[in-house]
């Protein structure tokens, strides 16, 4: 029953959580749309990997001290896993629109040339995800999403 008792692990949950339930009213404020899928979903601000990360890393921090092995882990780990969310994965989401975009195009060229599609655009083709990574400002309030919640709720704990 350790496992309830750890603190690091639970700030990174709660920052998890946090990061994609806090995503719907942002980006209602953008879009002034809700999108209850944004709960579930990778991509947008502010990015729960970061937030998970860097809840973890700060959690240890406040439990094993900035000199732990454990500590430089967490860290070397969450700098490896925020860079690849503004990388890789940023970029596959880049290329992922292009390709949808290059479906479309190529659906309605086959439509107006043979006039044979009439299937629903879901039966036609399943698009590849869009919003697979990070911008880097995503990424950066995260993290930073991640740091506080750890440190609030650090705080709260030991009232």
């Amino acid at each position: 029953m350790e496992i309830f008792t750890n603190f690091p692990l639970w700030a990174s949950l709660f920052a998890i959580l946090f990061a994609q339930v806090v995503k719907v009213p942002i980006q209602f404020i953008a879009s002034r749309k809700v999108d209850w899928s944004l709960v579930t979903s990778t991509g947008g601000m502010p990015s729960s990997h970061s937030a998970a990360v860097t809840a973890l890393a700060t959690g240890i921090a406040l439990e094993s001290g900035l000199a732990s092995p454990v500590f430089a882990l967490a860290t070397v780990f969450a700098i490896i896993t925020m860079f690849d969310a503004t990388g890789v994965r940023f970029q596959a989401g880049e290329q992922a629109a292009v390709i949808n975009q290059l479906m479309r195009d190529f659906n309605k060229l086959v439509s107006e040339a043979k006039g044979w599609q009439k299937k629903d655009e879901e039966e036609k083709r399943k698009e590849l995800k869009t919003l697979l990574g990070h911008k880097p400002i995503e990424v950066f309030f995260g993290g930073l999403t991640g740091i506080l919640l750890t440190l609030l709720l650090h705080y709260l704990l030991s009232l």
